[in-house]
């Protein structure tokens, strides 16, 4: 019975290294998503603070939406999730896989 209960953290660390909690993670209806905050969720998610379907509807995002941010992170960091850079940092990472 225990196997099928997962032990979740307290906090993680956040992408500017601080530990993150619940309480702390961006408030529910956010509607300004920022590179701090995205790179936030992003962070609670993969530490295993919540899960990918909590921080959808946390948040109200989509699969599509919460990937894209991920995939932004783990190809060009907190940088990669800046909307303004964002076609940017696509050409960049098909140059790379060029070589």
């Amino acid at each position: 019975m225990l196997e099928n209960q997962r032990i979740r953290p307290t906090s993680v660390i956040g992408p500017l290294g601080e530990p993150l909690t619940l309480e702390s993670l961006p408030p529910g209806e956010t509607r300004r998503w920022v590179v701090r905050r995205k790179a936030e969720v992003v962070a609670a998610v993969k530490g295993g603070l919540l899960t990918i379907e909590e921080a959808c509807e946390r948040y109200s995002l989509t699969l599509e939406e919460y990937v894209a941010w991920e995939r932004a992170v783990d190809r060009s960091g907190m940088q990669g999730l800046r909307v303004t850079r964002l076609q940017h940092y696509r050409d960049l990472h098909k140059r790379q896989l060029k070589y």
